[in-house]
């Protein structure tokens, strides 16, 4: 569920608390950090699944509180529940997984009423409300797309609801768009996932071996990337550039199935949104150097670095 990019995000998070820590972080405790760096994550995809079902839901709250007015209109007793009885809804609902995650996360402390209830108005007066209302049957696409429409279409540009996840979930930045990306795919098949293990053994394994081999082989990788700073200072760059160059080298030396370029091409990305402007030219051409004289000098053979 979790993409091997967001992995390194979190890993080079990581690295740059345990390089920052006053005093030093041992080798453990930095795997705790990234472990709760994954947790937070969890926490998130669950939290932005309880806002959708929380809005589908609300129909019937609105239904009840429209037709307990001392003098309710026609309309106040005759509001349309169809959505609070969408089947998919009723799959998350039911979804052990999803009720234990909502239960041990406490996220019905975190959730905002009235903001559900804002959203819940907003969607009422849409079209693609009116229509999935206006629909007898229930099929499934029906079904999954106005529960996407109320995360896409609503949720997400909702500057108040922005507002409320960063204010509540400092990573809301670093992990908006894998989340796009999870709560999408789980919509359309939400029996498939496990609100407990939200990232799969291989790469929670991978996400380890990173963060332990660019611990472990600190020295060695800045002893090849200093030589390739020329005129510059090692003190003066920016450390996120130096972290990432380090995870950069260690993916080039240790990690057998992951091809260079692969590599290469993933720090500059991540270099140039995380660091200066001109971080993802200088972290490509450090990279590219050392690959091209390791590999010249028939040196770079990949292997794990505990066989080392």
């Amino acid at each position: 569920m979790i993409s091997r990019r967001n992995i390194r995000v979190k890993v080079m998070q990581t690295l740059y608390a345990v390089e920052t820590a006053d005093p030093a972080i041992p080798d453990d405790k930095a795997r705790k950090i990234l472990e709760s760096h994954f947790e937070q994550s969890r926490l998130l995809f669950t939290y932005l699944v309880y806002l959708i079902t929380e809005t589908a839901r609300y129909a019937e709250s609105d239904a009840r509180n429209r037709a307990s007015k001392h003098l309710p209109s026609k309309e106040d007793l005759s509001v349309n529940t169809k959505i609070a009885g969408n089947t998919i809804l009723w799959q998350i609902l039911e979804d052990a997984s999803f009720r234990q995650a909502a239960e041990e996360t406490k996220i019905r402390q975190i959730a905002d009423p009235e903001l559900v209830r804002s959203i819940y108005q907003k969607l009422t007066a849409t079209e693609a409300y009116q229509a999935y209302i206006t629909q007898q049957s229930r099929e499934k696409k029906d079904e999954k797309d106005i529960l996407a429409y109320i995360f896409t279409d609503l949720i997400l540009p909702d500057e108040l609801v922005i507002g409320h996840l960063e204010e509540f979930f400092t990573q809301w930045d670093d992990d908006a768009d894998m989340m796009v990306q999870l709560v999408m795919n789980y919509l359309s098949k939400p029996a498939s996932y496990n609100f407990q293990d939200i990232i799969s053994g291989e790469k929670k394994a991978f996400a380890t071996r990173l963060l332990q081999t660019a611990i472990e082989k600190k020295d060695y990788c800045l002893d090849l990337i200093r030589p390739k700073l020329k005129n510059w200072d090692a003190e003066r760059i920016a450390m996120l550039d130096m972290i990432l160059m380090r995870m950069g080298v260690c993916e080039l030396l240790y990690f057998e199935t992951i091809p260079a370029k692969v590599t290469i091409n993933e720090y500059i990305d991540l270099a140039k949104e995380y660091s200066t402007p001109q971080s993802g030219q200088f972290v490509n051409g450090i990279l590219d150097n050392i690959h091209k004289e390791m590999e010249q000098a028939g040196t770079l053979r990949k292997v794990d670095f505990k066989k080392q």
